[in-house]
């Protein structure tokens, strides 16, 4: 399994989509627990086991198995269980925790379902651009395949039951992946984010909640499901993600008008360390990527491609280097074969 996501791109990261100059991916997340079993903190090694069991048989009803990977989490090497977190199919918590758990994953990556983290299962669906209505379809149809055969715990007052209170209800987080580096040049991204606070929807970083926002990307989500409809939820984040848009335009053109030469002189010597450095850190490569994408999707300049640009910010994460690699890599020796990578990928792409 390892070897083939190796040689391909989840779909979140072809670079087509609509805005998707601005909005990497779309993403929808529902947690569910199964009726009759403890919530997960309480749940002992048995309990987890026999989660696994029923979601295990409900899946093998929805799904061929050709269709999907069945990962057992538990034997994996830290560096394969971080190559499925850079790929956005599974959490870092689901990740870093202990004892029986798994992740269902489909052969194209646009979906997993993670079984046994803070929730029984934790399923999402992702796509490139901004197209939540295309992934809300997906997950709510695997949701209702899954639901005809495992009883969910539901309250007819409170509606889904999680483990934690924030989730009770729809169980969804909605999310989107947004690439801002016009509002962050411009000094305008704090006053966007508090706006964003006031509306119940919360920043992070490219990795969810706890990680550390590189390259100017950033994760849009909601923070409350409890008296939202599904609907709801979708359209109030896509109609707040809609204008941040506008506004990271209104940006690059701001930016682009009086400072056009600059800006283009920015992107070609982030380019040239690209393609010439012998040692690079995974935050150095972010930043320069990003540069690179601002600049390609301004027109600024003709190469590289979107997807190629998108593929580099995926495969110069730690965790792919090594897999890569076929190796344990020292932080020193990561940055050398990171350099290696880029200079080797971008051999043949010339600035305009």
């Amino acid at each position: 399994m390892f070897d083939t996501m190796l040689n391909q791109l989840g779909p979140w990261l072809k670079g087509e989509g609509p805005q998707s100059d601005i909005v990497i991916s779309s993403r929808i997340r529902l947690a569910r627990n199964i009726s009759g079993f403890p919530f997960i903190t309480r749940a002992s090694d048995v309990d987890r086991q026999r989660i696994e069991e029923t979601v295990y048989r409900a899946v093998t009803h929805v799904h061929e198995k050709n269709d999907l990977y069945e990962v057992d989490l538990e034997p994996l090497s830290q560096i394969q269980r971080q190559m499925l977190v850079e790929r956005q199919l599974i959490s870092r918590e689901i990740a870093e925790t202990q004892g029986p758990r798994a992740v269902y994953i489909a052969n194209d990556e646009s979906y997993s379902i993670m079984v046994n983290e803070e929730d029984h299962l934790r399923m999402h669906a992702l796509t490139c651009g901004l197209d939540l209505y295309k992934v809300w379809e997906r997950i709510n149809t695997l949701d209702d395949h899954l639901e005809s055969h495992i009883p969910y715990a539901f309250s007819k007052e409170l509606g889904y039951l999680t483990a934690c209170p924030t989730n009770v209800g729809t169980g969804m987080r909605v999310s989107v992946m947004m690439h801002l580096p016009a509002l962050s040049l411009s000094q305008e991204l704090d006053k966007v984010f508090r706006g964003l606070s006031k509306l119940n929807l919360a920043v992070r970083g490219i990795y969810g909640e706890g990680s550390q926002a590189l390259g100017e990307f950033y994760q849009i989500s909601n923070q409350i499901t409890l008296g939202r409809s599904e609907m709801e939820l979708i359209e109030q984040v896509k109609e707040i993600v809609e204008r941040i848009v506008q506004y990271e335009r209104k940006a690059r053109q701001a930016l682009k008008e009086p400072n056009e030469e600059a800006l283009l002189d920015k992107a070609s010597r982030a380019l040239g360390i690209l393609q010439t450095a012998r040692s690079m850190s995974s935050e150095e490569a972010m930043h320069l990527l990003s540069t690179l994408r601002l600049a390609v999707n301004m027109k600024l300049l003709d190469v590289p491609s979107i997807s190629l640009i998108n593929e580099l910010l995926l495969f110069t994460q730690p965790a792919h280097l090594q897999q890569m690699s076929g190796t344990e890599l020292t932080p020193p020796n990561r940055d050398i074969s990171r350099a290696q990578y880029l200079r080797k990928r971008l051999a043949v792409i010339s600035g305009s």
